[in-house]
Formats: structure tokens, C-alpha cells, sequence
């Protein structure tokens, strides 16, 4: 019980954090892909070739996700002392809130893609 009383307080900081930018930094984890087609903001995306991020699905708060505030919002990624702002262009539905699924070309900004995932601190800007 604890854990699902925490997660929800957790998801409730992070989703204080979108919409009143009062929060500190995220301390989470980023994976990456590599799809092309349509982001949830209804654009056109190719994480093969693009800067951008899928934000974790508990953050969306619109039942249209390309009418979400999200999609006019980037996210500043920290690993190791490097700092990449990345655009809003997709929903990771499989990523909890401390999680985040960067584009290809912005986890190889970071770190080699060869770790697959990373430790990072992540805020919405």
C-alpha cells in the first residue's frame, strides 16, 4: 500500500511541476527510440533524426493529446554535466512519471546509446 500512496504523491509533485513550474529538477531516467510517424502533438517526428523527447503518459492531462500543454513545452535533460533542451513532440505510454524516452540523436548528445538507458535530471520548460 505504501508504494501506491507514494507513486500518486510522486505523480502528483511531477504534475505540479508542468503546470505550475514550482518543482525542482526530476530525478529519473531516460531511454531512447528511434520511430518516425506521428508524435502525440499530431507533427510529423523521425527519432532516428530529430531533437526531441516523449514525455511519460502521466503528465498528459488533455483526452487529445495534440491539444495538450505539453506539446508547447520542451524538457532540459542533465547527464554528467551535459544539459540538452529538448521539444515535447510524444507520449512514452509505457515510461513512469520519473521517466523519459529521448530521441536518438539527444541520448547520443548525453551519453553512448550503447548504455541503452541513463540516470538524468529533467525538468519541463
Amino acid at each position: 500500500m505504501r508504494s501506491k500512496v507514494f507513486g500518486a504523491l510522486a505523480s502528483a509533485a511531477v504534475l505540479s511541476f508542468v503546470f505550475t513550474g514550482t518543482a525542482s529538477a526530476v530525478s529519473g531516467t531516460a531511454s531512447y527510440y528511434n520511430d518516425a510517424g506521428y508524435g502525440a502533438c499530431g507533427t510529423q517526428i523521425n527519432a532516428a533524426t530529430e531533437m526531441l523527447v516523449a514525455a511519460p503518459a502521466a503528465l498528459w492531462t488533455s483526452p487529445n493529446p495534440n491539444n495538450d500543454p505539453l506539446c508547447r513545452k520542451s524538457i532540459r535533460v542533465t547527464h554528467n554535466g551535459r544539459t540538452i533542451t529538448v521539444p515535447i513532440k510524444d507520449k512514452c505510454p509505457s515510461c513512469p512519471s520519473n521517466k523519459i524516452d529521448l530521441s536518438q540523436p539527444a541520448f547520443a548528445s548525453l551519453a553512448d546509446t550503447s548504455l541503452g538507458i541513463i540516470s538524468v535530471t529533467w525538468e519541463i520548460v
